[in-house]
Order: C-alpha cells, then structure tokens, then sequence
C-alpha cells in the first residue's frame, strides 16, 4: 500500500473538511447537552479514513477543518477551535495504529470514534482547569461529555459503512483495499 496521499485523497479531505465546517456553521444550534458536534466530526474523519485507507488522514482533515473554523471564525475561543477539531483527529489516528487491522471495518469505525470522543471532552476537561473550576466538578463534567460525546459519535461510526458504500457504488474511491469484512 503506497503511504503517500495523492490528489485524489488531498481532495477528498479537503472537501470533507470544508463540508464538516459548513454544516457545522449551518447547524449552529444549541440542542441543551453537550456531545453533539462529535456526530459530525466522526461522520467526516472517519469517511476520510474509509475513502483513503491511510493513517493521518483523520488528522489532516482535522487540521483543515479546525484551520477553517478560525479563518471563519466558527464558534469561540481561538486557538482553542483548532484543538477541538485536531484532538480527536490525531487521537482516532494513534487509535488507528494499533487496531489497523484488528477488528472487522464496523467495529474499527465505532473504537475509533469512541477514542476520538474521549480526546473531545479532554480538550473540555483541560479548558474547564484552565479556569480554575474544581476538579471534582470537572471529572463530572468529562464523564457527562465522554458519555455523551461517545454516544453521538457512535451514531456517526454506524452511518459510515453505508456512506462509503454509496460513494463505492458510484465509483467514487479508489481501490485501495478497504473492505467491509
């Protein structure tokens, strides 16, 4: 398997990023419990990962996407947008490198997104420190977030296979190994 991204793949992330920061800005909706917006960060770098079958390219659609984010001034908290899109990226890529070939494409995708849902709310753990909340309080409010977060990202993980399998059927992938096993 050749480990470099070509055209096709940059592409490919690149339009998964742009498209997560658009609908996410679009979406803009406060539903009352914390979580949602792993749904569509799983969605996307794990269908980036599915289309490209390479370790970094979760990372590098989360790079993009957190990079977006701020050029557009999605959300709020600066630095701190990029760290909440490129967290769980990079964790779901670590994740990878040791369950690459583990597990059946289904169960992979939900490990990977609940890996990807633990960085999330550690990134929320650490802003809550940051300002100087108690750590009782905040160990709570990372088991709320874990939960929750894992809970929509797992949503997400179950959508992947089907939307991989569209863009298969249309001959949109390359072939480059990735099958359901």
């Amino acid at each position: 398997m050749n480990s470099r991204f070509n055209l096709h793949h940059s592409l490919f992330i690149g339009f998964c990023a742009t498209l997560l920061v658009v609908i996410k800005s679009m979406l803009r909706m406060k539903l009352g419990f914390s979580g949602h917006s792993m749904f569509l960060m799983s969605v996307f770098y794990l269908v980036c990962y599915g289309a490209t079958n390479k370790v970094g390219s979760m990372t590098l659609c989360g790079l993009l996407a957190g990079m977006l984010a701020m050029i557009l001034g999605v959300g709020k908290g600066g630095l701190f947008i990029l760290l909440k899109f490129t967290l769980p990226a990079i964790a779901m890529d670590i994740g990878l490198l040791f369950i690459a070939t583990l597990f059946s494409l289904r169960v992979r995708l939900i490990l990977l997104a609940s890996i990807g849902s633990v960085a999330w709310a550690l990134k929320s753990g650490v802003q809550d420190i940051l300002l100087g909340m108690d750590i009782n309080i905040v160990l709570i409010q990372f088991g709320i977030n874990c939960l929750s977060g894992g809970a929509f990202a797992v949503l997400g993980a179950l959508l992947v296979p089907l939307i991989l399998k569209r863009l298969d059927a249309h001959d949109l992938l390359i072939k480059n190994g990735m099958r359901d096993k």
